[in-house]
């Protein structure tokens, strides 16, 4: 027989929004967000021509520019205030996450709860500035070194365009954070997945339209389209069931007696999730795998024919690039759960609180065991990482699919928009409890 949790919990409907205020305001926001961030990234720097610009990124759209670009919701491509988006803001917590384990100050904040959180953040929004004046800096450098048939990209070089480019980028990516954080105090879901989805959501239409331009011209069958959209369906499909998949370590406690009254003797489960690392195996190791293809592209001289050379085993869909490719997701998913999951201090917070696995001994055995049962989760998720990653570069190499309907993509919109209508589903729930509660009182006074 279901619960009432149960009953009402299944209640959930849209009809719910009409007198849900809180979350229809909450809602409100988080669009009027996502549309300031899709307006400022056709606001271009001062300086570019546009023409040089375009011709130089059409060139370099198979490289690690064309991810980025892709993050940034086309702004790096139009070269727009946004073109770092937030990826310096993600570039930071991944570097503080990792100086965490090594640094005792770091690691003694991590202790001290929501005021050594703040502290954390502070440290977080320092370095992401930094991050992008040195970012913004390169980005000004390589543009005044192109030159394309349109003549150069920069219109005027000099310290100025330099100045005003480092400027304009640091304060785009501030802003960017700043509003990140808005959408997740006052909005809906996690802020800063939320602009990388709408800038990656926003390029699939004209994905989507090249994609069927190619059907029209006859280089791709309707069959092969309507395939690859199937395929497609196939592989949200399996992220939403390996995203929602966990193993439930059963926790037991023990009865203890307070008085007259006895507490405990209850049971619980320790989730963890099938992949834990989520796409950053994936966003560091397309990072540096692409990276020989940017790097020709921006050479010159002696060294461009280095770096052509290295592209040429390491492009895009060549064997030695997949496989480097599904090495380095797997070792990249395999360090950052080591990074983000101590099973030595889960161990500890299950002693200390009374909790023990059936069969297992407290304290360095319980540890042991859940490295145990993490390392074999770990090992399917980084192969099923690998596995979607690797699906769209199948696929370009032998296709002209666009990247845009890449796995990575696929990944990062999926599981955001599950924490999206998560999160949705909380608000309503909430509001339907309190509806529930008020009815309860007022049936109490009658």
């Amino acid at each position: 027989m279901a619960t009432a949790a149960e009953k009402l919990t299944g209640n959930l409907n849209f009809g719910a929004f009409g007198k849900a205020t809180e979350l229809k305001n909450r809602l409100l926001f988080t669009l009027g967000a996502l549309i300031v961030f899709r307006l400022g990234t056709f606001l271009p720097i001062p300086g570019i021509n546009p023409m040089a610009l375009q011709q130089f990124f059409e060139q370099q759209s198979s490289g690690i520019l064309g991810i980025f670009d892709t993050f940034s919701g086309g702004a790096l491509g139009r070269m727009g205030i946004f073109a770092l988006g937030v990826m310096p803001y993600i570039s930071s917590s991944i570097i503080m996450t990792l100086l965490q384990a090594s640094i005792p100050h770091l690691k003694a904040l991590k202790e001290q709860g929501s005021k050594g959180i703040r502290k954390r953040i502070q440290y977080s929004r320092y370095l992401t500035v930094l991050i992008a004046a040195l970012q913004g800096y390169g980005v000004a450098i390589g543009l005044e070194s192109m030159q394309t048939s349109y003549g150069n990209i920069v219109i005027n070089p000099g310290l100025f365009f330099k100045l005003t480019t480092v400027i304009t980028l640091v304060g785009g990516t501030i802003f960017l954070m700043w509003l990140g954080e808005q959408i997740s105090s006052r909005g809906v879901g996690n802020g800063i997945s939320l602009i990388i989805s709408a800038g990656i959501i926003a390029n699939l239409p004209s994905a989507i339209v090249s994609t069927l331009q190619l059907g029209r011209s006859g280089e791709l069958s309707i069959a092969f389209i309507l395939s690859i959209l199937l395929l497609v369906l196939a592989i949200i499909l399996l992220i939403v069931f390996i995203e929602k998949a966990q193993r439930r370590i059963v926790v037991q406690y023990p009865k203890r007696q307070v008085g007259n009254k006895i507490y405990g003797g209850q049971s619980s489960h320790l989730p963890l999730k099938l992949n834990t690392a989520g796409v950053i195996p994936v966003i560091f190791a397309s990072s540096i795998l692409l990276l020989p293809n940017t790097m020709s592209g921006f050479g010159a001289g002696s060294s461009s024919d280095i770096f052509l050379l290295i592209s040429s085993y390491l492009g895009r869909g060549q064997p030695l690039y997949m496989l480097l490719f599904a090495a380095m997701v797997i070792f990249f998913a395999f360090f950052y759960t080591g990074i983000v999951f101590n099973p030595d201090e889960q161990a500890e917070n299950l002693r200390k609180y009374g909790g023990f696995i059936p069969g297992i001994r407290p304290g360095e055995n319980t540890a042991i065991y859940i490295d145990y049962v993490l390392v074999r989760l770990t090992t399917v998720g980084s192969i099923y990482l690998a596995s979607v990653a690797l699906f769209p570069e199948f696929l370009i190499s032998k296709t002209s699919i666009p990247f845009y309907l890449g796995g990575t993509s696929l990944l990062i919109v999926v599981v955001v928009m599950m924490d999206f209508i998560t999160q949705v589903q909380s608000y309503l729930f909430q509001h339907q409890y309190e509806g529930l509660l008020k009815k309860t009182k007022l049936k109490g006074r009658r």
